[in-house]
């Protein structure tokens, strides 16, 4: 595993975005991008596997999440700044890209390929889709809104088991895994989670409602693998059937798991595997 990381402009100001990467420097480049309040780290079962195969696996720190730099303007933590941010990650790698998008990556995932002259060869949809429901949104309200604080790290982990339970059957070291890496110290004592508080801002700014991106979707021409949790409350089953119609998509159910499922399943990793070649 190596560390990089780039500085991107944004409204005016030069920020840092940090990112994990696994694999030859030469194999042909998989991003892999996490959900809302998630980072890079989240992805390391997967990328180790993609790896072993010899592809480049290269998993950012959304702005705001991780080791990457915080916004000043909380207003700013929206899907057109993180697609802003991986621009320029695309820029660098200059080249044909496969996309692994978990939730929030899947929306910027959406964004970048949506747009002519993309590099994004194959993509992966985890548990998102182009309609998500109200309650669901107002869920990730509520829930995003929290800024909980911990005595230690095993508290932590005991809260990520409980929010993320949706996740699917993880193991004991995958739960203390995805612990370690959502924990930032705390300024007195204690543990918080290791993401910028200010990322709800946008998302409590208004009441919750449908998020509707059709006409990000029906611009996608690309070959898609659309993965759904099973008793996921966020890409519903109807959902994901109508997406299963459309030409190039490839519709695989993930059983005991909502959202979203980790992809650290030996299953769910090799699926990835097989459909990205």
């Amino acid at each position: 595993m190596r560390h990089g990381h780039l500085r991107y402009l944004l409204a005016g100001a030069f920020h840092r975005m940090a990112w994990v990467e696994w694999g030859p420097a030469d194999g042909a480049p998989v991003i892999c991008v996490h959900g809302l309040t998630r980072n890079g780290r989240d992805f390391d079962v997967l990328a180790q596997a993609l790896a072993g195969q010899g592809r480049r696996v290269i998993c950012p720190d959304l702005p705001g999440r991780g080791a990457s730099d915080w916004l000043a303007e909380p207003m700013l933590y929206q899907p057109p700044s993180y697609v802003a941010a991986l621009a320029h990650l695309l820029a660098r790698i200059d080249g044909p890209v496969d996309w692994v998008g978990t939730s929030l990556g899947a929306i910027c995932g959406m964004g970048i390929a949506a747009a002519k002259g993309h590099p994004i060869r194959r993509m992966v949809m985890n548990d998102l889709g182009p309609f998500v429901p109200q309650a669901a949104m107002a869920r990730i309200r509520d829930y995003i809104a929290e800024v909980p604080r911990f005595a230690d790290l095993a508290a932590l982990e005991a809260h990520l088991r409980r929010v993320h339970a949706p996740f699917g059957r993880l193991t004991d070291a995958q739960w203390r895994h995805l612990a370690e890496h959502s924990a930032r110290p705390a300024g007195d004592a204690g543990l918080l989670l290791h993401y910028d508080p200010a990322i709800a801002t946008p998302i409590r700014a208004q009441e919750a409602q449908a998020l509707d991106m059709r006409f990000l979707w029906n611009a996608l021409d690309l070959p898609i693998l659309a993965i759904r949790g099973a008793e996921s409350d966020l890409l519903l089953a109807e959902t994901a059937a109508e997406m299963a119609t459309k030409p190039g998509v490839r519709l695989e159910v993930i059983p005991d798991a909502g959202h979203a499922p980790a992809l650290m399943d030996p299953v769910q990793v090799a699926m990835v595997a097989d459909f990205l070649g």
